[in-house]
């Protein structure tokens, strides 16, 4: 991680830590992201997922969320940056896989590195659909 990157999140979380819960609660709830006490958070429906082909948030975790190209029926949920120097991948619907336009790195659909620069896989969330809400349960 770059120095710049880290002061800005350190500064970031520590603008965060004094805010109290009731404004955080109503950020959240304007950007159309909630976060459930299970960990759980909202990040669009399946009405969003089947027209734009992606569910993509960058705040507060950079998630994207695609169908699985080997069973349409399940969902694929994958922290969005890439391993390599955190530029936020793209899913590539043809190749079926994630694609860094920073630097190439190809990523499976699985988050498995299939081409370098990268050498770690993308971190992947485990997904549901509550009703027509599109869940990740990130950490």
């Amino acid at each position: 991680m770059r120095r710049r990157t880290f002061l800005s999140w350190a500064s970031v979380g520590w603008v965060i830590s004094r805010v109290p819960a009731g404004l955080t609660a109503f950020l959240a709830a304007c950007t159309g992201q909630q976060r459930s006490a299970s960990g759980l958070e909202t990040v669009g429906t399946i009405a969003d997922l089947d027209a734009k082909g992606v569910l993509q948030t960058e705040s507060p975790s950079p998630i994207l969320v695609v169908r699985n190209p080997a069973d349409p029926k399940t969902l694929i949920a994958v922290n969005s940056t890439c391993t390599h120097q955190g530029c936020l991948v793209a899913w590539n619907a043809e190749r079926k896989s994630f694609v860094c336009p920073c630097h190439g790195a190809v990523y499976g659909a699985d988050g498995s590195v299939q081409k370098a620069p990268a050498t770690k896989a993308l971190t992947t969330y485990p997904v549901q659909v509550d009703g027509q809400n599109v869940q990740v349960k990130v950490g």
